[in-house]
């Protein structure tokens, strides 16, 4: 092949690549498809990675404290170690013992108490608040409203009070003396607040919850004075406005 004819082959295939590439037959040029859609996806959290990042946290609630609850103080770990003498009743004892609710993926609990310029825990017991838990519940589709109707139908149900017991290692007994609705600001899709009333050794003490909804997530803040109770104190520990404020934020 002589010099001429190799130079011709040169140039045409120069010109057939060229061409195959402003057509998009080959390359890196544009093909239609928009780098946008086809980059990989990221990684969608978990329900259990979304509560944690939905969660009021130390930093939400100046002056106060969020910590994981105690073990040693749970009344039970499981709803199913809980029995009642009034089945509907089921939800009002699980709110108010930090067991999650319905059937949900996950289920996260804090505690949010006072803080003392020692940073050791105290109460905000100057308007009658002790601890505040918040219960965080993700479900899916239809679970949460689910869910929370049953909380609306033991709250109407239930105003004579109930009896609930641990079948777990401690085998305790919480009677509820009597149950009754309260108003509590509007917040997410559904919100609730009921008080229940408890005597523990002839002592009498009020408790408070909350329930919102969010979508397919339930909150449920409770609070209890349980120093007063161990001092056999009479309480009636508030819901702290602080607390629900802020995870009410955070719910969306």
């Amino acid at each position: 092949m002589n010099r001429a004819t190799s130079a011709a082959l040169a140039t045409l295939s120069l010109l057939a690549i060229t061409a195959l590439t402003a057509c998009g037959g080959t390359g890196n040029a544009d093909s239609g498809a928009d780098p946008a859609t086809t980059a990989p996806s990221a990684k969608a959290p978990t329900a259990a990675e979304h509560l944690a990042r939905t969660m009021v946290t130390t930093s939400d609630v100046k002056g106060l404290r969020v910590a994981e609850p105690d073990d040693e103080f749970r009344f039970a770990r499981t709803p199913d170690e809980v029995t009642l003498d009034q089945p509907v009743c089921a939800p009002l004892a699980l709110a108010m013992n930090q067991l999650p609710l319905g059937d949900p993926e996950a289920d996260l609990t804090r505690v949010v108490s006072g803080q003392r310029d020692t940073g050791s825990p105290g109460t905000e017991t100057a308007n009658g608040i002790g601890f505040t838990y918040v219960t965080l519940t993700a479900h899916r589709s239809g679970g949460a409203q689910s869910a929370f109707a049953g909380v609306r139908k033991a709250v109407e149900s239930c105003g004579g009070g109930f009896t609930a017991e641990s079948k777990g290692a401690n085998g305790a007994k919480a009677p509820y003396d009597s149950v009754t609705a309260e108003r509590v600001t509007p917040a997410g899709d559904d919100s609730l607040g009921f008080k229940a009333t408890m005597t523990s050794q002839g002592v009498p003490h009020v408790l408070h919850t909350e329930v919102v909804r969010s979508g397919d997530i339930l909150a449920v803040h409770f609070s209890v004075d349980g120093l007063a109770i161990a001092d056999r104190r009479p309480s009636d520990a508030k819901l702290s406005p602080t607390v629900v404020n802020a995870q009410n934020r955070k719910l969306g």
